[in-house]
């Protein structure tokens, strides 16, 4: 026995300290489990007769972030003074970092306790010992950092060659010379693929995730184990698939890192990730993707500008507002936002209130977006129009090459729910039918296999049907659509959406400012390819509504009024087309409200001398011509005269008939030759809208 054990350190009892680091060694390093425990033999031929194992730390680290509790009640039981040795096979077992090593040993020094390892005894309050313990305990943790950086360092270095491989993600298995390979369960490869062609087709992460979730389709999961698991999609994991560049077929590695934060004293483990730029491997083509890495770095491209920000439009939404996310305040610079207003909060307005909400500065601009998205919807179709005919072409092809993708998705399940209910029908089968708490379980796994199948079944069923009542649109159709742009545009039907996805496929942005002064929109338009086109559009003035009769209309009527009366100009205007601001055809008392709010003078059918304005044939009979001789001097510019409507009469003044023009076109008709200007075959062509 060491003679640095005495007496009063028997008199007390001895504990023994196990610990092992993690739980992969409490599995599987049983030989050191072994020698641990086998410590409790020495401290019976020291003298103990009292022995304490303490075991409750097997899995933990001593690095010292996490929370050991053996070890707690160990330093807490040295305190009060029943301990007389505490011992490990390795000193090393009892802490690897300073603050709890310095603790134990000082601690043990106030009162007395000896520690205890496979080859000596160490008594803290002998200076040598207390010494020994202090460059065993620095020794101990400088090992760990030493092996941990090694570990590191070697783990990086195979990161960066590619070759680490920690895990497979779902739709890869690992092969043997540490390679990702496709699985080759070709349901899984599927299902992956029609994620990434949704989301091309529909170009957003949400509406491909409501996609799935209206057919009821389901995509591959992994569990920890690396089972491959079928589940309801949800966005979170839509999302990592789409954004991960191991799809891209690119190898990646240092993307996150971990990072040890305090909420008071305990120590919380954070995850960050890094930026691009600061990943420790990055290696495109490393294995096949399931698309190309330039069409992965378009995805991401499209998710990253779907974040609506400061410098980013946003995702297309489907509200009524075709500039959402485009229109940029030329005055400060900043995004305008997007109102409703109304009754039925269905009017649309654009304001520019940032700075006002967020710093409290005056309001800048705020107007009407009706009349903006009609202008900026006009230059679109302008550019888009002489393409059309080529675009229904394109797809007609595509259209034709195009596969039902329900339907494939639904026959893979399909497959697959059969494939289940042979294995479970062969494991029926195989088990002994005299015992019941087998079959039991194994015919009711059968009835849930079939009931399955016959779901999928059922929804193939419902979708042929849905197919036959939807007939293919052929290539005669895409050319009428082709020449109808302009109407399917204006269409309520049309999706918002589409449309908006259109403009923002054409146009970077919108600057926009308000000339008070002149009552007009300033717009500025950056598009794609660098061209900009300025457009003026009248401002909509307080109390104006798309329910009113536009300017042009009114003017009309008032030249009209002039020589017709209410019943004359409300003919004239339905056999034109027109209609009312709330798209009523016109009557007598609809063209006398309008007068009498505009203030418009009525015609007076008084005798053609007291006329001061004139139609074609009375002017004609006024100057004594033919009316056809007055039509072409019109034409040629030498008599003035109003024409408000093609299918409408003349409107000319009687003080240009008194005037010189008239006088010596009078007299040039008088001097010359008494002949029909036209056939008389042809007279009968001249009608109501030539007088």
């Amino acid at each position: 026995m060491s003679e640095k054990i005495r007496t009063q350190h028997l008199e007390r009892k001895a504990i023994l300290y196990v610990r092992q680091s993690s739980p992969y060694q409490v599995i599987h390093n049983l030989e050191s489990q072994k020698l641990q425990y086998a410590m409790e033999e020495r401290l019976r031929q020291l003298g103990w007769r009292e022995i304490e194992v303490v075991d409750e730390d097997l899995g933990r680290s001593a690095a010292g972030s996490v929370t050991r509790l053996g070890f707690e009640r160990m330093v807490a039981d040295v305190c009060l003074g029943k301990v007389g040795a505490v011992a490990a096979r390795e000193v090393s077992r009892f802490a690897r970092n300073s603050r709890e090593w310095q603790q134990l040993v000082e601690v043990c020094r106030v009162v007395d306790t000896v520690l205890i390892d496979q080859e000596m005894v160490y008594a803290p309050r002998l200076s040598n010992d207390r010494l020994l313990l202090g460059l065993k305990g620095s020794l101990n943790e400088y090992e760990l950092d030493l092996l941990r950086q090694r570990s590191v360092e070697a783990r990086r270095e195979k990161a960066r060659r590619g070759e680490l491989i920690v895990s497979a993600p779902i739709g890869y298995i690992k092969s043997e010379d540490q390679r990702l390979e496709k699985d080759p369960d070709r349901r899984v490869q599927q299902a992956i693929l029609l994620v990434f062609h949704k989301f091309a087709e529909l170009g957003t992460v949400r509406q491909t995730l409501m996609w799935f979730l209206e057919h009821g389709l389901e995509v591959p999961t992994r569990t920890p184990r690396g089972e491959t698991r079928w589940k309801r999609p949800v966005y979170r994991s839509m999302h990592r698939m789409l954004t991960s560049p191991v799809y891209g077929g690119a190898y990646t590695y240092g993307k996150t890192e971990h990072l040890t934060g305090y909420e008071g004293a305990k120590p919380r483990h954070l995850c960050r990730r890094k930026p691009r730029e600061q990943w420790l491997a990055l290696i495109p083509g490393a294995h096949e993707g399931y698309v190309s890495w330039e069409e992965f770095q378009r995805i991401e491209c499209a998710i990253r500008e779907n974040t609506q920000g400061e410098q980013r439009p946003g995702a297309a939404k489907n509200g009524q507002a075709l500039l959402a996310g485009l229109l940029r305040c030329s005055r400060c610079g900043r995004k305008l936002t997007v109102r409703y207003t109304g009754n039925g909060h269905d009017v649309l307005r654009y304001s520019c209130m940032r700075g006002w909400l967020d710093n409290g500065e005056p309001r800048c601009i705020a107007f009407g977006g009706i009349t903006v998205d009609e202008a900026i919807g006009r230059e679109v179709l302008r550019v888009v129009e002489p393409a059309a005919i080529e675009a229904s072409v394109l797809a007609s092809e595509e259209r034709a090459r195009q596969k039902d993708d329900i339907l494939e998705a639904l026959q893979r399940d399909l497959e697959a729910a059969r494939y289940v209910v042979q294995r479970t029908q062969r494991q029926y089968d195989a088990a002994d039918p005299e015992n019941r708490l087998v079959t039991s379980e194994l015919e009711r796994r059968w009835n849930l296999a079939l009931q399955h199948l016959h779901e999928i079944e059922v929804r193939i069923e419902q979708h042929g049907v849905a197919i036959d009542q939807d007939p293919t649109p052929t290539l005669d159709d895409f050319h009428r659509l082709a020449q109808q742009v302009e109407t399917i545009w204006t269409d309520p039907a049309t999706s918002a959406r589409l449309k908006k996805r259109i403009v923002r496929a054409l146009i970077e942005e919108v600057l926009v400012d308000v000339d008070s002064s002149q009552g007009e929109l300033l717009l500025t338009l950056h598009w794609k390819g660098g061209v900009h086109t300025e457009l003026r559009l009248p401002r909509r003035r307080r109390g104006q509504s798309s329910t009113q009769t536009s300017r042009e209309l009114i003017e009309a009527i008032t030249v009209l009024a002039r020589i017709a009366s209410d019943d004359l100009i409300a003919g004239i205007l339905s056999r034109n087309g027109h209609l009312t601001g709330r798209g009523n055809r016109w009557t007598r008392e609809r063209v006398t409200a309008l007068r009498s709010h505009h203030r418009i003078p009525c015609h007076k059918p008084d005798s053609q001398q007291l006329q001061p304005w004139l139609n074609l044939t009375d002017a004609a009979a006024f100057l004594e011509v033919s009316p056809r001789t007055l039509r072409l001097a019109i034409d040629r510019g030498e008599i003035p005269a109003d024409h408000p409507f093609a299918d409408g009469p003349w409107v000319i003044s009687k003080e240009i008939l008194e005037g010189k023009a008239a006088q010596m076109l009078k007299q040039r008709a008088k001097m010359g030759p008494r002949k029909p200007a036209i056939l008389h075959s042809e007279q009968h062509q001249c009608l109501f809208s030539n007088t």
